[in-house]
């Protein structure tokens, strides 16, 4: 059996070149040949030792190409995933899936037809720090879950050709580029949301895609979340936090939630919860704890998961194109959501 996944990239620059074809060029089971770009695609391929294609179409008659990524604007993706799975490849997805959920189904139906397998990159759930959040939650070390937080924000200045300003080539701007990253990290840790509200507009750029949203959720479990995702708040001013709260303690991080594999965790785990302190001083200093975690490059435990359903004939559980089209389900509900007028 082939120990080896050739994959072809469509959309090589921007994320693919800074973060994904790096960390795909570490997997031990992915073998990058080729990458196509509308813009630098001779440099790009020199850049990694692949070969140039100026069109999908050339890249995806590639006899040796088994599988893609797709990184190009969102607007582009459905086309590209039929062309793909019509071509016999598998395909990595970047997120958002499609510009809508019904484009969504489209393509899982296309790749489900083709028989070829679907998986979205929604790579922080490889985190090392979310997997090991993952395993704390799933040992009931925090109790029941019953409030999350998670934050993305960015310093994203209007700029001529910045196809996720405008909601006709990204479908919308913050909320879905960076606000549905969270809202499928916090299902990793509390399962499926079952209904979300959120204000979503324009409070600094000019832009047509919204550059504010913050999103309210609740889950099937019972627990409460918020997601604050901005275009308008300076990188340095962002921390990124992620809190999870539960019956029996929290954990926290900074630095965890973005494109790195780093950051810090800290918890606070009750051996027993007492009764009520009427005292109520907030002030006290609470005795969290560090948590160590795995250094793990999302990107390239994301490409290592992808090439190895592939290799084994599994279909990808984590970041399926079913998760895909609910994610999108979930976001054309908080985009239609309206919050009453005082």
């Amino acid at each position: 059996m082939a120990d080896q996944v050739s994959i072809g990239v469509i959309g090589a620059g921007g994320i693919a070149r800074r973060k994904t074809i790096p960390g795909m060029l570490r997997a031990k089971n992915c073998k990058l040949a080729a990458v196509m770009d509308v813009a630098n695609v001779d440099a790009i391929a020199a850049e990694f030792g692949a070969r140039a294609y100026a069109s999908e179409a050339d890249l995806l008659a590639d006899p040796e190409i088994q599988a893609v990524y797709i990184a190009s604007p969102v607007n582009c993706h459905l086309k590209q995933i039929k062309q793909a799975a019509a071509a016999g490849k598998h395909v990595l997805s970047e997120k958002p899936l499609c510009m809508n959920a019904g484009e969504a189904r489209q393509a899982v139906d296309a790749c489900k037809k083709a028989g070829v397998f679907l998986q979205e990159g929604y790579m922080m759930k490889f985190h090392g720090a979310h997997r090991k959040i993952k395993e704390l939650v799933e040992q009931g070390r925090l109790g029941k879950v019953v409030y999350m937080r998670a934050q993305l924000s960015c310093w994203y200045p209007p700029m001529e050709g910045a196809w996720r300003q405008d909601p006709a080539l990204g479908g919308g701007g913050a909320l879905i580029d960076m606000a549905t990253h969270l809202y499928d990290l916090l299902e990793y840790f509390a399962g499926p949301a079952k209904r979300l509200v959120a204000l979503t507009g324009n409070l600094v750029h000019g832009y047509k895609s919204d550059d504010a949203s913050t999103t309210l959720l609740e889950f099937q479990s019972g627990a409460h979340g918020t997601v604050d995702s901005f275009f308008c708040i300076p990188d340095e001013a962002s921390r990124t936090r992620l809190e999870i709260y539960g019956s029996k303690g929290a954990i926290l991080t900074e630095g965890t939630i973005g494109q790195s594999n780093g950051g810090k965790v800290e918890g606070y785990f009750a051996e027993a919860t007492g009764g009520y302190d009427a005292a109520q001083n907030k002030d006290v200093v609470r005795q969290f704890e560090p948590i160590a975690f795995d250094q793990i490059n999302p990107y390239t435990a994301e490409c290592e998961y992808f090439a190895d359903c592939i290799l084994n004939h599994r279909e990808p559980e984590i970041n399926s194109g079913k998760q895909g089209v609910h994610i999108m389900e979930l976001t054309e509900k908080a985009y239609g959501s309206r919050v009453g007028a005082v």
